[in-house]
């Protein structure tokens, strides 16, 4: 007869759109799991659930990555944003405002990934060109809006954001 054991639990404790938590997770929890069914912070989507959408892209310590890939375990002490933390206070931020007017949103199931990579990039490189948009989004997949209401979208928001400094 084999012997089942039973699952580990541990607690993690990381930052979360700028609170701290402590979460008690099994081996297998990946991030988009604690994101959406401990945290409740159910903007982040799963696609594919295999690294190829970009549905759930989050940003881990300031860098974009696929929630669906990341062990639970690994964040560890590591500062997560998810698309919930641009809200400030009831107010979108620029790149909300930007997709909206664009039109860059259709079904809105590519959005929070889409927007997550975005703020990445607008971080690292303000005024970015129209090529390094794109190379930025490229891992984000959106079947609605042929990217090009998206592109314009995140270069007017690199353009609001500058007017904001």
């Amino acid at each position: 007869m084999k012997k089942v054991e039973p699952e580990h639990k541990k607690l993690i404790t990381f930052t979360v759109n700028g609170d701290d938590v402590e979460v008690e997770i099994s081996s297998s929890d990946r991030l988009i799991d604690v994101l959406r069914n401990k945290l409740e912070l159910t903007g982040t989507k799963e696609g594919c659930g295999i690294g190829e959408c970009g549905a759930c892209t989050v940003l881990m310590d300031g860098k974009p990555v696929n929630s669906c890939l990341v062990p639970a375990f690994q964040v560890e002490g590591s500062e997560i944003e998810t698309v919930e933390g641009l809200d400030k206070s009831g107010k979108l931020h620029p790149l909300q405002e930007a997709f909206v007017e664009h039109t860059a949103i259709q079904c809105g199931f590519c959005t929070p990934g889409m927007l997550m990579s975005a703020l990445a990039l607008l971080r690292e490189n303000p005024k970015p060109t129209r090529e390094e948009v794109a190379r930025a989004i490229s891992g984000n997949l959106c079947r609605c809006t042929g990217y090009q209401q998206i592109i314009e979208a995140i270069e007017d928001a690199a353009t609001k954001l500058k007017a904001l400094e």
